[in-house]
This record gives C-alpha cells, sequence and structure tokens, in this order.
C-alpha cells in the first residue's frame, strides 16, 4: 500500500472513531429530549437543530484528524512496515526517526477531551433519565419504554469506548499485537453491525415484518 492510500485510510478511520462518540452524544441528548421534555420535543430538536448538531460532530471530527494526522505526515520516515491490521496515526508515526512527543501530547490531549466529554456528557443525560423515569413518570409502559432504547445505546457506546480505549492503549505495549489487532477490530466492525439491529429490533413495524419473513421461511420448508 502507498503511504498516500495509508494517510487516506488512517484520514477515514479516525475521523470515523472521532465521530462517533459526538454522534452518540447527540443521540443521547434526543433521548434525554424525549424522555424529559416530551411535549416540548418537536420544537426543541427541529430539523435545523439535528442538521446543526450533526454538521458540528463531523466538522470538529474532521479539523481534529486534519491536525493530527497533519503532524504526522510532516515527519521523515525510515520504515515502511506497518505492524497493524490498518493504517492509523500511531502505527504511522512509529515508521519515522525523529521525535514524535507533539504527536504524542496532541493525540493523549485529543483523546482525553473526546473520551472525558463523552463519557461525561453520556452519565449527566441517563442519569437525568433514570431520575424523571423512576420518580415523576407515572406510565410504567413509557418508562420500559425510554429504559430499553437508552439500554441498547448504552450497550453500543460501551462496546465502542472500551474497544476503542483498548486500541489506544496497547498501541503502547507492543508485546500484545493480536489483541490490539482484535480490538480494533472489534471497534470498527461490532457497533456498525450491532447499531441496524438493536435499533432496527426496537421498531415495532420492522420487527413484526422480520417476524412475518421468518415464520413465512418455515411455513414453506
Amino acid at each position: 500500500m502507498r503511504m498516500s492510500q495509508c494517510v487516506t485510510q488512517a484520514f477515514f478511520s479516525h475521523t470515523f472513531g472521532s465521530a462517533a462518540p459526538m454522534i452518540l452524544i447527540i443521540m443521547a441528548f434526543d433521548r434525554f429530549v424525549a424522555t424529559c421534555y416530551l411535549l416540548r420535543y418537536t420544537s426543541i430538536m427541529t430539523t435545523k437543530t439535528v442538521v446543526t448538531l450533526s454538521v458540528s460532530a463531523w466538522g470538529a471530527s474532521l479539523v481534529l484528524v486534519s491536525v493530527r494526522l497533519g503532524l504526522t505526515i510532516r515527519l521523515y520516515r525510515c520504515s515502511s512496515i506497518i505492524l497493524n491490521v490498518y493504517c492509523d496515526n500511531a502505527s504511522l508515526f512509529k515508521l519515522s526517526c525523529e521525535d514524535v512527543s507533539i504527536n504524542n501530547i496532541y493525540g493523549l490531549v485529543f483523546t482525553v477531551l473526546l473520551f472525558t466529554s463523552s463519557m461525561g456528557s453520556i452519565a449527566v443525560t441517563y442519569f437525568r433519565i433514570a431520575v424523571i423515569c423512576w420518580t415523576i413518570a407515572k406510565s410504567k409502559e413509557l418508562n420500559n419504554r425510554a429504559l430499553q432504547t437508552c439500554a441498547s445505546h448504552l450497550v453500543l457506546y460501551l462496546i465502542m469506548l472500551w474497544s476503542g480505549f483498548l486500541t489506544i492503549i496497547l498501541h503502547r505495549f507492543p508485546d500484545y499485537p493480536y489483541l490490539r489487532k482484535l480490538a480494533s477490530v472489534l471497534f470498527h466492525v461490532v457497533p456498525v453491525h450491532f447499531n441496524p439491529i438493536i435499533y432496527g429490533l426496537q421498531t415495532k413495524s420492522m420487527r413484526q415484518k422480520i417476524i412475518q419473513i421468518l415464520s413465512r421461511k418455515v411455513t414453506q420448508s
């Protein structure tokens, strides 16, 4: 793989990895508004608001990742062997013989801010939702629906969080290359494939359609 192709792959990989936590924060905020301010939901989560939040998440990710990779591209490389299943920033700047302190500092600050902001926002949001469900809301059905949606969202977030966290940490421990590769695959494969399954099965019409298709196949067999 050429260097330009490797950098392109790293750019899209890091853009996805950076935008995903921000989008999950937006989804948590959406659940919070839907649960705690149901009657005002349409006036708060307007099309303009959703577009603004989405563009902000992707825009911030693009800028931050561009700076991150820009610091790596400037380095002189004395090796061409990537010790990972795909190209990422850490694998790229490890090819250099120069001082990569700036890369490590920027990457550390970037990662800490991203993880702490996402964990803090989601923790506060879901705590507020839990308090509302347990103390104010009277409908048991609505409470169960809200908690079920939040639980599925939280499971996906935790999978992405820990697999991403392991990938970053294991770059500092070269003695565990296979574990790092497994965490990398989990981060890019599991949340993407579980998203439509978990959220799709929560939609009543889609769930009924899937059951209908499966029942038809069982009957035919």
